[in-house]
């Protein structure tokens, strides 16, 4: 079996050259002295603005990630900024995944800028590992994308590679280092350069040297070696581990590689030795690349062009069948399904139907496709069809509430369904098929004692019905229910009015029955309910017209009588 190949793939850019390919980029009048504005990123972090994606101009100008907006504006006034938009950035991500597919079939995500191929097998396809490599940053460079690549035997060392190699470690000057001794001790050694005593040769500065190709690939079996020399943060550590590490004078993977495993998972935690493990292949780490979608589709080509209404019917009667039985092993019901016509002369006609509840069954989706089958247009005849349930969800779900009449009303209506016995719902989708499933609604009891909000008005198509009889109010409530209209003439204190006006009426109590009070929701802000709490009275006046009236006691709004409802 050959060895397991893993490339890494880094895009410390990501933010900010997806903006720029987007076209983000400064006004003309404020382009850097090369050509290309300093660009960053920036993200809120509590009440401070800073810096989360740099471009190259950016750094260039000496910026960093994670340096406040304020600072990076007085060293680089140039600086055009936008704000981070994460699920955004978590999109483009994905969508670079499905772009490494050309390299290989297994690629996961390492959020927020890094991408994992397991290449076992596959480099030699491209002329070898280092071609490879190469060939990938080539394709990035093509997209305006700076990306960093690492290939070794296991996810954490490719991983190291592609970030560190070529970095030096630095530690925090927290005075505690080896190299860090006070100056006055330093005043007595040679002044000679690092490189003169043997030291590495300069690199130009900056936290980051750049490295050539073959530092970035670790040969097969020698994941050790390859690593042995990169700093601590290699091995994907907190940042207070790699500063513990470094008071210590552990400043680099090797230094931690010969160390009893006991003695570390004491002092730094178990993580920091499952990551070195795992860097060099003692604990197995997997590349979990992303499921594909489920999609469900079926497609019929036709030897001759058919342009007849009961042509297409026979086809969808071949396409439904074998479209439900992949519904039915995934356990999935169609929700909306998509008829597709190809015509001879290369267009298409596309018509649409919506269910009331999932379905597999062809003869549910039959009747409401064959409805619409009179909106395809043949034209020069029709040479395939292409069905398709786009939308799909879980089919007959059952949740447990744990209360046993419960549950049993849960099985009744799952057994419900698979005897057939969806008349309502079939009625539902034909409706919607005519006139859409937006515009068949129902009402649904809610849990409110404010008159207005005892009930809710849902989409029929995507809520079941309501409780059977419906739970009863503790006092009658009116057939018709309007805003509160103001009633004149009924004086201002709480006493029924024997006369009063209302809708330019003159009205006389013949009967009356209340009050019933009803308090405001305390915890709600409601702005019809701010006249505070509210006497009901059902009043009969002379001519046989039964009101609703209420006198409202007061609150953030006048007192006052009100009408809002009748009885008939």
């Amino acid at each position: 079996m050959p060895a397991r190949r893993i490339i890494s793939l880094w895009f410390p850019r990501l933010g900010a050259e997806r903006l720029l390919r987007l076209g983000a980029a400064a006004p003309p009048g404020a382009q850097a002295p090369g050509g290309e504005p300093p660009f960053a990123v920036i993200r809120e972090t509590g009440q401070m603005q800073v810096l989360a994606w740099l471009s190259e101009a950016a750094s260039a100008a000496g910026l960093v990630a994670g340096q406040p907006i304020r600072d990076a504006r007085a060293m680089c006034p140039a600086l055009v900024t936008r704000l981070q938009n994460p699920q955004a950035e978590a999109e483009f991500l994905t969508a670079l995944r499905r772009w490494a597919g050309r390299f290989s079939p297994w690629v996961g995500e390492q959020p927020p800028a890094g991408l994992l191929l397991d290449i076992t097998g596959c480099a030699h396809l491209f002329g070898g590992e280092a071609a490879m490599l190469a060939q990938i940053c080539e394709a990035a460079a093509a997209l305006g994308l700076s990306v960093e690549a690492g290939l070794a035997d296991t996810p954490g060392a490719a991983w190291a590679l592609a970030r560190y190699a070529g970095a030096e470690a630095r530690s925090a000057r927290t005075g505690d280092a080896v190299d860090q001794e006070a100056p006055a001790t330093r005043a007595r050694a040679a002044k000679r350069r690092h490189w003169e005593r043997g030291g590495p040769a300069p690199t130009g500065g900056g936290h980051r040297a750049p490295s050539p190709a073959p530092q970035r690939i670790a040969p097969p079996g020698q994941t050790r070696q390859a690593i042995a020399g990169l700093p601590a943060a290699a091995l994907r550590l907190e940042p207070e581990t790699v500063t513990q590490l470094a008071r210590l004078g552990l400043s680099h993977i090797g230094d931690l590689i010969g160390m009893p495993r006991a003695a570390l998972a004491r002092r730094f935690g178990q993580h920091l030795v499952q990551r070195l493990d795992q860097a060099l292949g003692v604990t197995p780490e997997p590349v979990s690349p992303a499921r594909p979608p489920d999609r469900f589709a079926v497609r019929l080509t036709l030897p001759e062009p058919i342009g007849l209404e009961s042509d297409l019917l026979a086809g969808l009667d071949r396409l439904l069948p074998p479209l439900c039985a992949r519904l039915r092993a995934r356990g999935r019901g169609a929700r909306r399904a998509r008829l597709q016509a190809f015509r001879a002369d290369g267009t298409s006609c596309v018509v649409e139907v919506g269910l009331a509840r999932p379905a597999d069954d062809p003869d549910r989706l039959r009747p409401l496709l064959a409805m619409k089958l009179g909106e395809v247009e043949a034209g020069y005849g029709i040479d395939a069809l292409r069905l398709e349930a786009h939308v799909t969800e879980p089919l007959s779900p059952v949740q447990h509430r744990g209360h046993l009449d419960a549950a049993q009303t849960a099985m009744d209506r799952k057994q419900a369904a698979r005897a057939g016995d969806t008349a309502l719902e079939d009625l539902v989708g034909r409706l919607g098929a005519r006139i859409g499933l937006e515009a068949i609604t129902r009402r649904h009891p809610a849990e409110s004692h404010i008159p207005e909000k005892a009930a809710l008005t849902l989409a029929a198509a995507w809520s079941d019905p309501g409780p059977v009889p419906w739970p009863e109010p503790p006092r009658p409530r009116p057939l018709l229910l309007w805003p509160p209209e103001p009633v004149l003439g009924a004086g201002d204190g709480p006493t029924l009015p024997a006369a009063f006006r209302w809708r330019r009426r003159a009205l006389r109590v013949a009967a009356a029955e209340g009050p019933e009070r009803i308090a405001p929701e305390w915890w709600l802000d409601d702005p019809a309910w701010r006249s505070g709490i509210r006497d009901y009275w059902r009043v009969t006046v002379e001519g046989g017209e039964r009101l609703w009236l209420y006198y409202a006691h007061g609150g953030a709004a006048s007192a006052g009588w009100f009408c809002q409802g009748s009885f008939a």
